[in-house]
């Protein structure tokens, strides 16, 4: 193998994971009713890609042959057990998997076997913000140190819930299908989180060398259409939909010609996606018409408000702030005051909002968390607090991980010292 080979084959297999992940664990989760099991065996593919695909070039179905490999080391560690415990579940497992890898249609997957997955992992037994872990890890393909961020845990903590969380599912025989309507109040909330905490994960990279992922914001927005679909009545899911469809519209707009990071103040706004606004715009009037705003309404309200603005002078960052307000008495948390602290920044000042700032930097809450540090730079620098914005520089910087925002970062602090 030459070193070449070597690094086109990881490529390969990097843009796998990335790409088709949950696509092929939610297939295999569904056929073994062991997220485990799932994970073991889809592990066990990869590592054969690696060992195959130089040697026999990429296959041009690279999902179905990875569904089709995983399936193979499902089938020899079911074998395995059975000659040992005779369990009749497992044999009635292997029997389904010899039957489907003879078929030739491997790559065939039901079109909405990850949302069926998110409702698996949403069962009320587990609890909320576990339901929600769990969903990122085995669908987004999401490492445990990015959903850690996401809920503001050590990644420890995180790695544990999620390991308790599949021993649950196991041990009380969670069923893997989609709940009848009359159970799905009691998923919904966790549904709508996990197809929004995708989105955003994709729309604000964590990690990587661009500042956006169009995989995930574009499955995000699958689920949702089809979530809307499922529930045509629920408010919440038709706002969450338009959330991401305002915010996608922006999308190509943040990445600059070599994949640097683009700010909203110096976006083009001839580049927005006029489409996706006018439907995300109706989505979201739709729903507010039925008179119950909840979160994600009021988030899209949010998102409209710079969809119609004819530049970032003419935000109106006034109305924005008060939309904050009324998301922070539905859901008050400290990254939605710090999102409250910046429009206000807009609307009255940097120097403004500097005790809020020091406030949440007093709590704690948001010390790892990277986007109060690049935020209270960024107010630090407008308010021309020039020692203090190079410190919260240098943290945010520190705690970056995706390269193109890094960069961004890095080119701020230069120009403000030099």
């Amino acid at each position: 193998m030459t070193l070449a080979s070597l690094e086109q084959t990881q490529i390969a297999v990097r843009d796998m994971v990335r790409e088709e992940w949950g696509h092929v664990l939610a297939s295999l989760v569904g056929q073994l009713r062991d997220f485990a099991l799932a994970e073991d065996v889809l592990q066990d593919a990869l590592v054969a890609a690696l060992e195959h695909w130089p040697r026999d070039g990429v296959p041009t179905r690279p999902r179905a042959w990875l569904l089709q490999t995983a399936r193979r080391k499902a089938i020899d560690k079911l074998r395995r057990a059975a000659n040992f415990r005779s369990k009749r579940a497992e044999l009635t497992i292997l029997h389904e998997l010899d039957r489907q890898t003879r078929q030739d249609n491997v790559d065939d997957t039901i079109a909405d076997e990850r949302l069926r997955l998110i409702f698996t992992c949403c069962h009320p037994a587990l609890a909320e913000a576990t339901r929600v872990a769990l969903t990122l890890r085995t669908l987004g393909g999401l490492t445990t140190e990015e959903i850690a961020r996401a809920f503001l845990l050590p990644e420890p903590t995180m790695a544990q819930r999620l390991t308790r969380a599949k021993r649950k599912i196991k041990a009380a025989g969670i069923p893997y299908t989609v709940p009848e309507p009359d159970q799905w109040a009691a998923r919904l909330g966790s549904v709508l989180s996990v197809i929004y905490l995708i989105f955003n994960e994709g729309y604000s990279a964590f990690s990587g060398d661009a500042p956006t992922r169009a995989d995930l914001c574009q499955e995000a927005i699958r689920l949702g259409r089809i979530l809307t679909r499922l529930v045509p009545t629920e408010p919440e899911a038709a706002g969450l939909l338009a959330l991401m469809l305002l915010h996608d519209s922006r999308r190509e707009a943040r990445n600059g010609p070599k994949g640097d990071l683009i700010t909203l103040e110096q976006q083009e706004r001839s580049r927005w996606n006029r489409d996706l606004i006018d439907a995300g715009t109706r989505l979201l009037d739709d729903a507010l018409a039925q008179g119950d705003p909840g979160p994600y309404q009021i988030q899209a309200a949010i998102s409209a408000l710079h969809a119609q603005a004819q530049s970032f002078a003419a935000t109106d960052w006034s109305e924005i702030t008060l939309l904050y307000n009324e998301l922070y008495a539905l859901q008050p948390s400290p990254v939605v005051s710090l999102n409250a602290a910046v429009a206000l920044s807009y609307a009255q000042g940097a120097e403004a909002v500097l005790p809020m700032l020091s406030t949440l930097e007093r709590q704690g809450a948001l010390d790892s968390y990277q986007p109060f540090h690049a935020a209270h730079a960024d107010i630090l620098r407008r308010a021309d607090r020039k020692p203090a914005a190079a410190n919260a520089y240098r943290r945010a910087i520190a705690l970056t991980t995706n390269m193109a925002e890094k960069r961004f970062l890095e080119g701020r602090l230069n120009s403000m010292l030099h």
